[in-house]
């Protein structure tokens, strides 16, 4: 992504944020920007208790299962950088998205989600809930130094440093999943995760799946949602043994143009890859709110995990059928070319 897309994006992302009702204003970030007072004021774990089933039951999307809502904040410790920083403690929001269902028989599937730069979940909860409703735990990141509350001070090259704070999200959760006695306990299953991430999350995830700087082999599957690579990310993109990937992409995208994502899509040389043209779909509208892209967006973002993280054969009958609407969208795989 060039310096002038990334300027682009960030104009947009302000206004979008101005908008929302929720009140995640931010004005327009400058790159050398005073760094965040987030990473400085992390202080010890809190986890907000599970919400009563009569308050946290949602009927959502055509999923099977009503879902519930946590959250839970963890304290990343110091650690070095991809680039070779030092990097004092993080805080992780996390919000969590899970089925409800009682006597489960076996343990549900992971996706992780990256919000985009000055975003945060709940701008894509409608997406995130869909998953969540088909039988997946979703969990989202609030990114330390780059989410929809910090307005002037969210500074985007942090991105560089967020496929970790990922990766120990990640580690958390199994590591809750494992502990006897938590709300959570037996929650997931270690061996089917799956990532997704819109814009600058979709760059993260991107870097988390396919960068040498930050690979985590612990993913099954990641969905890339009109992102890119990030230029200053170290490391080098698709070295070989990237897992499935799904790039989604809007033709009128003037935030993150097409050619962005068809540059990693063209890149990705594994044996599973897919590219979801969205004709006329602009940046945010196939992932946010409720409208007939978004909802064909979740279809097929779902179908994909339904067959990389899960191992469904049938899923990718459902994403190429649901992929491919005349006027509206085409699924193209293996290279070949959106129409």
């Amino acid at each position: 992504m060039t310096s002038a897309i990334r300027g682009t994006k960030l104009i947009v992302a302000v206004l979008v944020a101005l908008a929302l009702v929720s009140g995640c204003a931010g004005q327009p970030e400058q790159q050398a920007a005073t760094p965040s007072r987030s990473a400085a004021s992390a202080g010890p774990e809190t986890r907000t208790p599970a919400p009563a089933p009569a308050a946290a039951a949602a009927a959502v999307g055509d999923g099977s299962y009503r879902t519930a809502e946590r959250q839970v904040t963890f304290t990343e410790p110091g650690h070095t950088g991809p680039a070779g920083q030092d990097l004092g403690q993080r805080t992780l929001v996390t919000q969590i998205w899970y089925p409800r269902a009682r006597g489960r028989a076996r343990p549900f599937p992971l996706l992780l989600f990256a919000p985009g730069f000055l975003q945060c979940p709940g701008a894509y909860s409608h997406v995130l809930q869909a998953w969540a409703s088909a039988g997946y735990v979703v969990a989202a990141v609030n990114f330390p130094r780059t989410n929809c509350h910090l307005g002037a001070e969210a500074y985007e090259a942090d991105l560089v440093n967020q496929p970790q704070d990922m990766s120990y999200v990640l580690t958390r959760l199994l590591a809750l999943s494992a502990q006897p006695g938590d709300p959570f306990s037996g929650l997931l299953d270690p061996d089917e995760v799956g990532a997704a991430g819109q814009s600058d999350g979709g760059d993260t995830v991107a870097a988390l799946a396919a960068n040498t700087c930050c690979t985590d082999r612990r993913l099954k599957a990641v969905a890339v949602l009109s992102g890119a690579e990030w230029p200053p990310m170290p490391g080098r993109y698709f070295p070989g043994g990237a897992p499935p990937m799904l790039f989604t992409q809007g033709s009128a995208d003037a935030i993150n143009p097409p050619w962005a994502s068809l540059q990693l899509y063209r890149a990705d040389d594994a044996g599973a890859r897919y590219y979801l043209d969205l004709f006329g779909a602009s940046h945010l509208v196939p992932y946010e709110g409720t409208n007939p892209v978004e909802r064909l967006t979740a279809r097929v973002t779902l179908a994909f995990f339904d067959r990389y993280v899960l191992g469904q054969p049938d899923a990718l009958e459902t994403m190429t059928r649901d992929g491919n609407v005349t006027g509206t969208a085409a699924l193209v795989s293996g290279g070949q070319p959106p129409p």
